[in-house]
């Protein structure tokens, strides 16, 4: 299981996106990946030790409890760090693959040029 913890708090448009991106990065998976996916999103308005640690960094982005980036989410980012925590807590052949398949995608993704 890989957890994806986003802090934030309400109304703020940074955290709408970065919402968004995590949100779209698991839609890309195979659902192999996705479904053993836990996705949390706490606001810092909910508890002091979160305010206090993070309220100048917000959004923020944990993948299994360590951060991953705060401000703005990389998509590809994410993408290679998912691709990567998969491959190394993968246990079933099905998990394997699914994470073989997300990091073959991912490299084909930087291989290829840019479109307009």
């Amino acid at each position: 299981m890989i957890t994806l913890t986003l802090i934030g708090k309400p109304d703020c448009h940074l955290c709408d996106v970065a919402s968004d991106v995590v949100d779209a990065v698991v839609a890309e998976l195979p659902d192999a990946l996705a479904e053993d996916m836990e996705i949390t999103e706490l606001s810092i308005l909910d508890n002091p030790a979160l305010y206090e640690k993070y309220w100048e960094k917000i959004p923020v982005l944990l993948i299994d409890g360590e951060l991953h980036g705060h401000w703005r989410i990389s998509p590809d980012r994410l993408r290679d760090a998912l691709a990567e925590k998969a491959a190394g807590s993968s246990t079933t052949a099905g998990a394997g693959t699914a994470a073989a398949a997300l990091a073959q995608e991912s490299a084909e993704a930087q291989d290829s040029p840019a479109q307009d």
